[in-house]
């Protein structure tokens, strides 16, 4: 890899469709019987000290946990050390980081060189004041100078409140309201956003309880890698008032768990072109960490708006922005008492100093370093390993990634797709199958859970996130422990519903 990027290889999405679709057409492969009574048994015997402490949680917190990557399978684990490609559990366990807080590390996790620049300025100025300081410059300059398109940048505290803020943008700019995300794709849990999550035709059947209908009235999804059926929302909006806005995740929903084409983003630029719509790019999870010039540089596609989230406060807290053309995202500038229209946002403790400086060195580190390249190799060499694992032991799995981003489907509880035009024709089929989807979670969680009782660490039992911190060598070990998972993997003959 040499273009700067992360991403040696564009896989056609037609060849991982053709897979998951294989996966999800045969019984369940999972851990024998035998083996996951070893896991709960290591579990109550290795890790007593997490489950005495979560399972206090669930007094005071719902759940027993605050973040929901917070694997619970058979219950979380409570980490009290992370370093470069490791964690460290309270009972003194070590784990391959596979998560990555979720993504926004790779420098890996707790990077001494940005830590010890974020702790001088918190001695110095505290972690936040209210009011300017000059690392806010200095991040909306370093993100200027990798990604041009973005030519203004407001930070923000997360990436939900990202999100919200580019949709309140785009409907002031477009006079319109209705905005089409693509079906599966997550962008945050705003009321207008949970619809249609993970599995795309789901609409507001599987996660929107809470919200009034109302509230994604103006809310439309459609089947990811489809360019006609985009249009034909588009035309359909057109005698509603017209779109606002598309959102789009640049790799695919959910992080490409539900991959596109390489020139599916260039098709969707040119329908919002054709029918005046923004185009939105969440680059929570893409930016800084496909590239430095981000997925729109690597697509060569120029969005809007774009959403940011995770490196963009280096691994810290607040992490948040939106950027895009400087007269959109003047709809959001500062101040009280203007008559002129805007977009209103806030948060006290948005673009404090430690997130925004730490955001600054995390990118300037990148860019000395060149860790996107080097995630993005390890990404390469540890799906390698996993496909020829795979092939070993003759399972159904699939193996694949973009880069630092790599996925492990093992029983394609995501994979389903029930899009269409019609409510019926999408909700009837998935409710009748709702059965077997949650079956084939359940197995994805027992297979995470077997993961991390071997020491490795993965985002839901289904997704890894390389760092610049993992070499060959810790990525050759990390494959050993793949492999005595997969040693105990059978088709399933136990009960899996819950």
């Amino acid at each position: 890899m040499s273009n700067g990027y992360a991403i040696s290889k564009w896989q056609p999405a037609s060849e991982i469709y053709k897979e998951l679709k294989e996966l999800t057409s045969k019984p369940i492969w999972c851990i024998s019987d035998q083996a996951l009574k070893d896991v709960l048994e290591h579990y109550e015997t290795k890790c007593a000290k997490s489950k005495a402490i979560t399972t206090e949680a669930k007094n005071y917190i719902p759940g027993g946990v605050q973040h929901n990557l917070a694997f619970n399978y058979p219950f979380p684990l409570c980490m009290v050390k992370a370093e470069g490609a490791y964690l460290y559990d309270i009972d003194g366990n070590k784990y391959f980081d596979f998560l990555q807080a979720g993504g926004p590390t790779v420098l890996g996790s707790n990077y001494k060189p940005v830590q010890e620049k974020v702790m001088a300025l918190v001695k110095e100025c505290g972690p936040v004041t209210g009011l300017f300081h000059e690392a806010e410059l200095l991040l909306a300059k370093e993100i200027n100078k990798h990604m041009p398109n973005v030519e203004m940048f407001r930070m923000l505290g997360s990436g939900t409140e990202s999100v919200m803020a580019a949709i309140r943008i785009a409907r002031c700019a477009t006079k319109k309201k209705r905005i089409i995300k693509i079906g599966g794709a997550y962008h945050g849990w705003s009321d207008q956003m949970v619809y249609g999550l993970k599995i795309p035709g789901s609409r507001s059947f599987l996660e929107s309880h809470g919200i009034p209908k109302g509230c994604y009235g103006t809310t439309d999804e459609v089947r990811p890698n489809d360019l006609n059926m985009l249009e034909a929302m588009l035309r359909r909006n057109k005698l509603k008032g017209g779109t606002a806005a598309v959102i789009v995740e640049p790799v695919g929903p959910e992080s490409g768990t539900r991959p596109v084409d390489f020139d599916y983003n260039k098709g969707v630029r040119e329908l919002c072109d054709k029918y005046g719509a923004l185009f939105i790019f969440d680059e929570v999870v893409t930016g800084f960490r496909v590239g430095l010039g981000g997925a729109q540089g690597y697509f060569n596609v120029k969005p809007d708006l774009t959403i940011f989230g995770k490196v963009i406060a280096g691994g810290y807290p607040a992490a948040g922005g939106v950027g895009g053309r400087a007269d959109l995202v003047k709809c959001m500038a500062a101040g009280v008492g203007t008559m002129m229209k805007r977009a209103y946002v806030g948060g006290t403790l948005a673009a404090n100093p430690l997130s925004a400086f730490a955001g600054y060195c995390c990118i300037q580190a990148i860019a000395e370093t060149n860790a996107c390249e080097k995630a993005g190799q390890a990404g390469d060499r540890i799906t390698a390993g996993l496909k020829a694992l795979i092939a070993k032991y003759g399972l159904p799995f699939v193996a694949y990634n973009q880069g630092s981003i790599v996925h492990l489907e093992c029983t394609g509880a995501m994979s389903y797709d029930y899009s269409s035009m019609n409510l019926l024709k999408s909700v009837i089929p998935m409710l009748k199958n709702k059965d077997e989807m949650m079956r084939r979670k359940t197995a994805m969680e027992q297979m995470g859970a077997a993961y991390a009782a071997n020491g490795i660490i993965t985002l839901a039992g289904s997704r890894l996130y390389t760092s610049m911190a993992d070499t060959d060598e810790v990525v050759d070990a990390a494959l050993d422990r793949f492999e005595k998972v997969f040693a105990t993997v059978e088709e399933c003959k136990r009960p899996l519903d819950k």
